[in-house]
């Protein structure tokens, strides 16, 4: 089995939709970090589990520099923002979403 790891940093906004109070309802920015794991049995006939900056283009196009909540149809909490990830690389198992400090979430597949 074959591992890349992408490590990256977006800045963004977001606001959260919560049942109670919360600074966090209020628009706010992050240096987010993410950490993206994929995987592959093969490689492909290029020579590599995904191309590194193929995963980076699919994150930052949808995320860098953007108010999340404008862009993707979901309530973005770090551990959505993980999963949407996940969901986006067709390689990708396993994604951190760090938004501050001691404040990390993890999205992972369990059957690959």
């Amino acid at each position: 089995m074959y591992t890349v790891i992408k490590e990256l940093e977006i800045s963004a906004s977001h606001y959260l939709n919560l049942p109670y109070e919360s600074k966090c309802a209020n628009l706010h920015g992050h240096n987010w970090k993410v950490k993206i794991y994929c995987k592959a049995r093969e490689l492909s006939d290029y020579g590599m589990v995904e191309d590194f900056t193929h995963i980076k283009k699919c994150v930052m196009d949808v995320f860098d520099h953007q108010s999340i909540n404008q862009v993707v149809p979901f309530n973005p909490t770090a551990e959505n923002i993980a999963k949407y990830i996940c969901d986006i690389i067709p390689t990708c198992y396993r994604v951190e979403v760090q938004e501050s400090e001691g404040n990390l979430a993890i999205y992972e597949q369990e059957d690959i």
